[in-house]
């Protein structure tokens, strides 16, 4: 049978009640016996002492048996509760008036009468010569004739009769009344404590069920608009449930933020795989038509038609190896498979650099490149490949939607321990609706798609890698406007990547 958690404590508590309750019934029973043998043997304590002073027992020729005989009777006739025993120097039984076979020992220790002589704290248990193994309260007195030490009166207070009065249920009434006393502060304490049990762990109940309803159907639930969840420090000032019910709620936040997170991600890439698709299909289709044609036509074609189809196909090939090229590289910068390796560069040379790999295209489509740099601009600290990349795809977008006689400006400017880079064209910009998720998803501009919109998307990875974001402004007069910065300092550069590196690790 499986018990819940507050059933378990429930029973442990009323078992550990019981055998508690039991322990101070046994201990107010043994007290109350305690108590009593103390008072007889102290109110009986001197009447061995007495009735050696008052009577003779013993001459020089030993016990005299008519005596001990006849005093013995009187005395249990008188007291039933007593037994007479006469002792010689070692504690051997001399004397009695028990029936004979009654006695069952010879012989009685006397290191408990030497202590009640010598005035010991009572209750002195001595033998009981009426059991093997029995020890009961006594009174003794030590016996002399003419000066001389012959043996012990030894009276038992508690005889045989007590004891069968005793077995037939006769207890005093302060002990009822005390057993009767602990019954009910038993019964009350286990009702109590099945209340507080109940009380305390109601609020872990709650939180079970709130456990158990997270995440039912695979789905973790929104996060409450309000209250916000209580941080944990906050609750260190309640219990450890209430600690652990904050936990777990903002467990279950974050947990449903991660969701929604990778849900959308899963669409971003399920968009992405059907747009790198589309993007795919119509150099393929163009490429396959042209190569089939040569292959059918080749011998009523002209060298001039030749050369054109071949320059198609070759241009389509080189389409689909660019998206390719691009879409390997997201990959690599996505998974982990790129770390950027910093270096002092000079990103004035870089420009130039970029200037020149585009100065033919540029040329051929009336576009103007323009370059601003502030005076004095540092050296920047980052991966000269990677940053070579994000300059490269940002000018091939501004020069592919760029019209003609436009122009592209490249500026620097110092802020800080940074160095702002802003990109900027005189194309048709992007509307509003397009710049939601804009470096995370492929998109459109006037039906044409901008590198299978992988471009976008590897910049902000790469500038990501680098701890540095990316962001599209509104400049009038100008088209697509993008700013980012780069750390001049080796330390600061350091502490971005690091920074990065860690926010993508509780992102996963």
């Amino acid at each position: 049978m499986r018990l819940t958690l507050t059933q378990r404590l429930s029973l442990v508590f009323a078992v550990l009640l019981l055998v508690c309750c039991g322990t101070s019934a046994w201990m107010q029973v043994r007290s109350n016996h305690m108590h009593e043998l103390e008072v007889v043997q102290g109110l009986s304590r001197d009447l061995a002492q007495h009735i050696a002073h008052d009577t003779v027992l013993m001459d020089r020729n030993g016990p005299m048996p008519n005596a001990v005989r006849e005093l013995f009777s009187q005395l249990m006739l008188v007291n039933p509760s007593v037994e007479v025993y006469l002792l010689d120097t070692g504690g051997r039984i001399i004397g009695s008036a028990a029936p004979e076979g009654r006695i069952r020992r010879e012989r009685v220790d006397l290191a408990p009468i030497q202590r009640l002589l010598k005035g010991e704290a009572l209750p002195i248990l001595g033998d009981d010569p009426r059991s093997v193994d029995g020890s009961k309260v006594f009174s003794a007195s030590p016996l002399q004739v003419n000066g001389q030490p012959v043996g012990y009166l030894y009276v038992v207070l508690l005889s045989e009769e007590h004891d069968r009065f005793a077995e037939r249920g006769a207890t005093s009434a302060a002990l009822n009344t005390a057993l009767l006393s602990i019954g009910l502060v038993a019964l009350l304490c286990l009702i109590a404590g099945l209340t507080a049990f109940a009380l305390i762990t109601r609020p872990l109940r709650r939180l079970t069920e709130k456990v158990s309803q997270f995440d039912i159907n695979g789905v973790p639930s929104a996060p409450p608009a309000s209250p916000e969840p209580e941080p944990v420090e906050k609750a260190a000032s309640h219990d450890e449930i209430a600690i652990l019910d904050a936990a777990f709620r903002q467990m279950q936040v974050r947990l449903g933020e991660q969701w929604r997170s990778l849900t959308r991600q899963d669409q971003e890439r399920r968009e992405l795989v059907a747009n790198i698709s589309h993007d795919l299909r119509t150099p393929l289709a163009s490429l396959h038509g042209y190569l089939e044609t040569l292959s059918l036509k080749d011998s009523t074609l002209s060298p001039a038609d030749r050369r054109r189809y071949l320059g198609i196909a070759l241009d389509q090939s080189r389409k689909v190896g660019g998206l390719a090229q691009s879409l390997l590289e997201l990959v690599r910068l996505e998974h982990g498979f790129v770390q950027p390796v910093l270096e002092r560069f000079s990103l004035t040379d870089l420009v130039q650099d970029i200037f020149q790999k585009f100065e033919l295209t540029a040329e051929a489509r009336q576009i103007e490149l323009k370059a601003t740099f502030a005076p004095n601009v540092a050296v920047a600290c980052a991966d000269l490949g990677l940053i070579e990349r994000v300059l490269t795809n940002l000018f091939d977008n501004a020069l592919r939607h760029t019209p003609q006689g436009g122009e592209i400006e490249l500026s620097l400017r110092p802020q800080g321990s940074f160095i702002e880079v802003t990109v900027s064209d005189t194309g048709p910009g992007i509307a509003s609706p397009l710049r939601e998720g804009l470096f995370l998803r492929p998109f459109n501009i006037g039906g044409a798609r901008r590198d299978g919109g992988l471009g976008l998307r590897i910049v902000h990875r790469i500038l990501q890698l680098h701890g540095r974001e990316i962001e599209l402004l509104d400049m009038p007069g100008r088209g697509a406007t993008f700013r980012f910065s780069l750390p001049v300092d080796e330390q600061t550069a350091e502490q971005c990547v690091v920074r990065s590196m860690n926010i993508n690790s509780m992102g996963q």
